[in-house]
């Protein structure tokens, strides 16, 4: 298991490192010249190679990525051209607002994917698996935006039970901070719900049907104690996985919804950076989401040997 724990462990640096210029390219590629922003359109042209020289634009892309990578190693990810204040500072304010927003998705995602997945697998072909699946597909299809368009449509304009944006924060009080986080949070977790419900459905199934799982039944266990404790474990495994890259999406993919509900957090920051050509803030929260991704899938592949003994000892990567 050691072995395996390191081996994972290992397996992230070259992610992390081919992430760093994957981000750096992106940003770099970007239209735009955030020397000529700041300056101005009627600013003379040696007032605009000046500032640039003095961030270190007019360099080669390579000593620009560098520089970058050497900061980064010191935990300095950059600082605005415009505000002068660093990426840190920035992210401390925005960060508990996505964190709690993905949060609260997931919880919402979560609610309706795990009874929907159950139900529909213990009693597969009936009238709510067949509803389960095709509400799947609807979820599927339907942009989270546009959801939350409507959300707020019906909940914010017609019916004024809930703000129609804006962030109240904890500080003035729970019940303001969860009416504010209602809506984005069912926007976001009812398009996570359905990948989750398949998965759990697939994985439920496919356990289900095992040898085990009849052996367990015939030796006269509740039905319960088979569905909780033979079933579910084995098909938390795939679901486990899916769960992991579901809450990196909701890390990272709150950008439109934060947009739409004017919540001032990490998405709505970086998609702001990009418009301003703000890069080292850009590229500062992105390679930060995207590092959060690799590491919140790692976490999960660190808890296979916890649900899978064949993990724990070391058969599924031939490590020992």
């Amino acid at each position: 298991m050691a072995r395996y724990l390191i081996w994972r462990g290992l397996s992230v640096i070259p992610t992390l490192t081919g992430i760093t210029i994957l981000v750096f390219l992106v940003t770099y590629f970007i239209p735009g010249d955030p020397a000529r922003m700041l300056a101005g359109t009627e600013a003379p042209p040696e007032v605009v190679a000046g500032l640039r020289h003095q961030w270190g634009l007019d360099r080669p892309i390579h000593v620009r990525y560098g520089f970058w990578m050497a900061n980064i190693a010191r935990g300095n990810l950059g600082e605005s051209y415009f505000s002068h204040q660093t990426v840190l500072q920035l992210v401390r304010r925005a960060f508990p607002v996505t964190f709690e927003l993905a949060m609260l998705s997931l919880v919402v995602a979560l609610l309706i994917a795990v009874p929907s997945g159950i139900l529909s697998a213990v009693r597969p072909g009936s009238w709510f698996d067949l509803g389960a699946t095709a509400a799947g597909f609807v979820g599927l299809s339907v942009p989270g935006f546009w959801l939350g368009i409507m959300l707020i449509y019906l909940f914010g304009v017609e019916l004024r039970w809930l703000p129609a944006g804006g962030f109240a924060p904890l500080s003035g009080g729970l019940a303001q901070n969860l009416r504010s986080m209602l809506l984005p949070a069912i926007a976001l977790g009812t398009f996570a719900s359905t990948q989750l419900m398949r998965y759990l459905r697939a994985g439920m199934l496919d356990v289900l049907n095992a040898d085990y799982i009849r052996t367990a039944r015939a030796k006269g266990l509740a039905a319960a104690m088979v569905l909780v404790r033979h079933a579910m474990r084995n098909a938390l495994i795939p679901f486990m996985t899916v769960l992991g890259v579901q809450m990196g999406y909701l890390l990272g993919g709150t950008v439109i919804t934060e947009s739409v509900f004017a919540l001032p957090g990490m998405g709505r920051l970086v998609l702001n950076a990009i418009l301003n050509r703000d890069y080292q803030v850009a590229t500062g929260i992105i390679l930060l989401i995207a590092a959060s991704f690799v590491l919140l899938n790692l976490a999960v592949d660190l808890l296979y040997p916890v649900l899978d003994p064949r993990v724990r000892l070391g058969r599924s990567t031939g490590w020992e």
